[in-house]
């Protein structure tokens, strides 16, 4: 669909979703869990919908009510029917699930959309072959996995994706005997993987880290906590937030329901804008932010990887250069994001352009209106509709019904801020 966009200063106060990330982790871990799960987390997005489907599929019973999802976990043992596993566009749940139907020994055979067939899954894919598993070739679709994957000495490169790591982190816990996940390279995205520990913590699971591996006993139970709340989501706050950063200075954006001592990486967006020169106000479970004279900044998004497009509309209205380095991984996501952003905001006359990984933008031209595509991407259609509140005309974004993939509500809320659409 296409989706028209006024400007508009934002303003006002908008409540966190819950965060994407932890709800897959929770309920992966409830669904492997000893018992029943109350997993509280009001709202649900396209890739968490995979998530449940695919752990439905497995033998769970997942079911969404008021307040949360009530999670029984799936039955093991005994002879299984081959189970079809409907990922959508998700890389967390294709990528986290994966591992986890090897180590229950289960023929399974996941089914790939947009651009998931073609992201990359090496080195995960070696060695899940090399310890017992049968796989499709790369890039096939569906794609098959059979076979039991096997404890022993794992080694993933730490620089290409945290998915691959939280993935096996999940399974090899599950496996008769002890495990050592070694990592190589230079870490990418660590407090993505810290979000897992935590989580598997949360369910009486051990994955003692001394820095360079993971040592996993084996033959470990996932024991339910009960009930387990998800936290508000950073990744998705950060649009508001910035929202606030390039509008106007006698107005502010709060976004509430933020824990500002998470773990979770993208609260980094705080530090930030407040670098780039906006006001920042960090409350106990909020934070406000509002305009101030704002110029260019580098970042390093080796860690925040998903707060790029946004940052990137905010170094566009920023006076000055902003330099965006340590994003390449942002090439394989569901988009080129690095050429999306880039494209998007050159249609609507900002000067930028792409460096191997990452982008460097002149700031401080007036943006335009005009029309854009998504990319069929839900970060670049948020990013372009934040970049339309400070266009001098009107902005069309097409395709601008995949935000249902992390946040379906995205414009309601927007328009709650006092966005025109």
């Amino acid at each position: 669909m296409d989706m028209e966009v006024s400007p508009a200063a934002l303003k006002g106060v908008v409540h966190a979703i819950p965060s994407k990330s932890l709800a897959h982790r929770a309920l992966i871990c409830a669904g492997l869990a000893d018992g029943p799960t109350f997993v509280r987390c009001e709202g649900v997005s396209g890739d968490i919908s995979a998530t449940v489907v695919c752990l439905n599929a497995l033998g769970a019973d997942i079911r969404r009510g008021p307040g949360g999802f009530s999670v029984r976990p799936l039955a093991r043992g005994g002879a299984q029917p081959p189970a079809p596993l409907p990922c959508g566009e998700s890389g967390s749940t294709f990528r986290f699930m994966l591992p986890i139907a090897g180590a229950l020994g289960r023929d399974a055979s996941f089914i790939l959309e947009g651009r998931l067939p073609e992201r990359p899954l090496l080195p995960l894919y070696e060695e899940l072959a090399r310890h017992g598993c049968k796989l499709s070739p790369q890039g096939s679709n569906p794609f098959h996995i059979e076979g039991t994957l096997a404890p022993g000495g794992y080694i993933l490169d730490a620089g290409v994706s945290s998915q691959f790591i939280s993935g096996l982190l999940f399974a090899l816990p599950l496996l008769e005997g002890e495990s050592e996940l070694k990592l190589s390279g230079r870490m990418e995205s660590y407090p993505y993987i810290e979000l897992t520990i935590g989580m598997l913590e949360a369910f009486g699971v051990k994955a003692p880290f001394d820095g360079a591996a993971f040592l996993i006993p084996g033959g470990q139970s996932y024991r339910s906590p009960g009930e387990l709340q998800v936290e508000g989501d950073w990744s998705n706050a950060a649009f508001w937030l910035s929202a606030g950063a390039i509008g106007d200075e006698n107005g502010s954006v709060t976004c509430e329901g933020l824990d500002p001592q998470s773990h979770q990486g993208d609260r980094a967006i705080t530090d930030i804008l407040a670098r780039f020169g906006a006001n920042v106000s960090i409350g106990s479970s909020s934070v406000t932010v509002s305009g101030g004279e704002l110029h260019g900044i580098e970042i390093d998004a080796r860690d925040i990887p998903d707060l790029v497009p946004v940052l990137a509309v905010v170094g566009a209205v920023a006076a000055g250069t902003t330099v965006i380095s340590s994003a390449g991984r942002l090439r394989g996501k569901e988009s080129d994001r690095l050429a999306a952003v880039s494209g998007i905001l050159r249609e609507l006359g900002a000067d930028i352009r792409e460096t191997d990984d990452g982008l460097i933008i002149h700031g401080g031209a007036l943006l335009k209106g005009g029309r854009v595509s998504s990319w069929n991407d839900h970060r670049i259609a948020m990013a372009a509709a934040i970049a339309a509140t400070v266009c001098s005309a009107p902005v069309t974004i097409h395709g601008a019904e995949t935000v249902g993939k992390s946040y379906p509500g995205f414009f309601d809320d927007l328009r709650v801020l006092g966005g025109s659409t």
